[in-house]
């Protein structure tokens, strides 16, 4: 009785929060923050508690007495049993990458209403759903890639056109997600010289963990806590400093260093360096998040951006086009993203020791990714429109109070930072403003404010540089799969020469990218394949609880799919005619020639998903009329009785 009464008290708190942000209670009023970081915690509370437990008891009967594929097929390597709180933590940090950040940050341009609706209920069902069946499917089948379970499953035709679609959107999404890290450390020897010290922290973390003093993983944590500090504190002296032309790199430099990173996580064993490292990331990340929580409640800021603007229905200076289908695809990681389904089908399943650990994996680190992405919207919404708008476009002040939101403090944050930081699109420099503005109003912080700027900076690079090593190492983990097809060896998981080539490969292929500058030009599709990629997985997983013999809770993920192809397809649809159409008012051949380029291999992804999608709908109609017979890739193997 106890316990129902909490869960009441809980969910009525945030009813009456989500009444107030969206403004059926006093809507003449402006909202605090407050609203939207009391709705989201209570909401995700809630949403774990019930719809987690849901989807793990029905949907997946997920049973802890089947041996994981981690207990199984431990290798040392690559499939390695490894403690669920160490897990989480590497989970949390591969999939939290720039979306939950830059996401929100851009598409504050719409209101925060639109947004925050959109973390809140595309979190709960569709990312985390998304993530934990994915995360479940492949753990019962050995671990495979998302590529290999579509291959399985669906069959030859759509199984080969999710693959191509799959490493062509990770390639794009690791330049992309690396060229980000680039512009936020170039030049700036405090945040690289700290984020350089956590690979030695994380190498001696999982040498302590699995070689010094197995399974510690209390004291691993509270030591690794304490030299992540003592990095961050020490990187402010850098600057000035002899050893500051070793940290002061330019952006090719970075390309090169981050590269070579990439390169060595990739095919070092998980637990030397890719699982600590990524853990003791997750203490900055969750601890900044938490203090930014902690700034909301203190400073109690009130939403400067009105609930809803005037560029829903397009013409914004930020997202040129509509609310549908463009924020959906803006705020991407938040709410849900393809390429968590390669995480949930990548490293995390081969770790994982036991089923009962698929709910706070797979559906609780996307809980908690939104109320990151909750977070990033709030610090985008406290900043003045015309100062917001002023940071995130090349438009003058003139231009911008034009469009109805005057500029009024851009000079005097540029001061308060110590650069100035009028004319800088992309998110993160709005992101680390408002970050910044939060953090220096607690208790002691005052007049620290250009110090938070630079970590806000630091921690957003930290944020996507997890993202890169992880992705690296599915993406080898995808292209010895497709080559094996060729060249069997290379489908042998400990195959050195195998490995090393791969991996090279896709590093390769990434950094270039970078390198030239080229992914630029590409970046736009990047949210629209990413999303195709969410639809394709939701579209597997349906496929899964169908051969599953869970026809009764398809609905889980089918509903979730359908949303996805429709708002990606018209995405799709709107960037290739607007590629075309800037094709054809290019100043050069060469632009010209790149609009094209782009716009067709937008088209290239939307077909790919077709293929997909009607192949899995044939399939779907022979299993629902019995005319297919039901073959399944699960492997399922039982502990030993004691």
């Amino acid at each position: 009785m106890l316990a129902k009464g909490f869960w009441l008290v809980v969910s009525l708190v945030a009813a009456c929060s989500l009444a107030v942000v969206a403004g059926v209670v006093n809507p003449a009023e402006k909202v605090n923050a407050l609203w939207l970081v009391t709705a989201a915690a209570c909401f995700y509370m809630v949403a774990y508690r019930f719809y987690g437990a849901f989807l793990a008891a029905r949907v997946l009967s997920l049973d802890p007495a089947l041996r994981t594929p981690a207990r199984r097929l431990a290798d040392g390597m690559d499939f390695h049993p490894t403690n669920r709180w160490v897990l989480f933590g590497h989970h949390f940090a591969a999939i939290a990458g720039a979306g939950p950040l830059i996401g929100p940050m851009l598409a504050a341009q719409f209101g925060y209403l639109p947004g925050f609706l959109w973390i809140l209920i595309g979190s709960v069902l569709v990312g985390a759903v998304h993530d934990m069946v994915i995360l479940g499917a492949s753990v019962r089948r050995n671990g495979r890639s998302l590529a290999q379970i579509a291959k399985d499953e669906i069959g030859p035709v759509g199984g080969l056109a999710a693959s191509l679609a799959i490493l062509f959107i990770l390639i794009v999404a690791l330049a992309g997600l690396g060229l980000a890290v680039v512009n936020s450390l170039a030049k700036s020897p405090w945040g690289t010289f700290t984020i350089f010290l956590t690979i030695p922290i994380a190498l001696f973390m999982g040498l302590y963990l699995y070689k010094i003093r197995p399974g510690r993983v209390g004291e691993v944590s509270a030591i690794g806590f304490v030299l992540l500090l003592a990095a961050v504190f020490a990187g402010h002296y850098i600057p000035g400093s002899p050893i500051e032309p070793y940290f002061n790199l330019s952006k090719h430099g970075l390309v090169v260093a981050m590269a070579a990173y990439g390169f060595v996580a990739s095919i070092l064993p998980v637990w030397m360096l890719l699982c600590p490292r990524d853990y003791l990331s997750t203490y900055m990340k969750i601890g900044t998040v938490l203090l930014l929580a902690c700034g909301v409640i203190f400073m109690a800021p009130t939403l400067q951006m009105p609930p809803v603007t005037r560029f829903v229905s397009g013409g914004g200076p930020i997202i040129p086009g509509t609310l549908f289908p463009f924020m959906f695809i803006t705020i991407a990681c938040g709410a849900i993203s393809g390429f968590h389904s390669l995480i949930s089908s990548g490293t995390t399943p081969k770790m994982i020791t036991s089923e009962r650990e698929i709910p706070m994996i797979g559906y609780g680190a996307m809980l908690a990714e939104g109320f990151v992405a909750v977070m990033a919207l709030v610090a985008a919404t406290i900043l003045i429109p015309g100062d917001y708008f002023a940071i995130n476009t090349k438009l003058s002040f003139d231009a911008i109070a034009a469009l109805g939101f005057p500029v009024e403090r851009v000079r005097e944050l540029s001061a308060l930072v110590g650069t100035d930081v009028a004319g800088r699109p992309g998110g993160a420099v709005s992101l680390a403003v408002g970050m910044a503005s939060i953090l220096s109003s607690l208790p002691g912080m005052a007049g620290l404010m250009p110090y938070w700027y630079n970590f806000a900076l630091m921690f957003e690079a930290l944020f996507i540089l997890t993202t890169v090593d992880t992705g690296t190492r599915v993406a080898r983990f995808l292209l010895q799969e497709l080559g094996s097809r060729v060249y069997a060896p290379l489908g042998q998981p400990r195959w050195l020469p195998g490995i090393i080539a791969t991996s090279l490969m896709v590093v390769v292929a990434w950094s270039y990218l970078i390198w030239s500058g080229n992914v630029s030009t590409i970046w736009p599709m990047f949210g629209v394949s990413n999303q195709l990629l969410a639809a394709i997985a939701l579209g597997i997983g349906t496929t899964v609880l169908i051969k599953g013999g869970k026809v009764r809770y398809a609905w889980t993920t089918a509903l979730p799919m359908a949303f996805m192809y429709v708002t990606t397809f018209a995405a799709s649809w709107q960037l290739t005619g607007s590629f075309l159409r800037k094709a054809a008012t290019a100043p050069t051949a060469a632009e010209a020639l790149t609009f094209r380029i782009n716009g067709g291999l937008v088209a290239v992804m939307a077909i790919l998903a077709v293929v997909t999608l009607g192949d899995m709908l044939h399939k779907w109609y022979g299993y629902l009329t019995s005319t297919r017979p039901v073959v399944t890739s699960e492997v399922l193997e039982y502990e030993e009785a004691a």
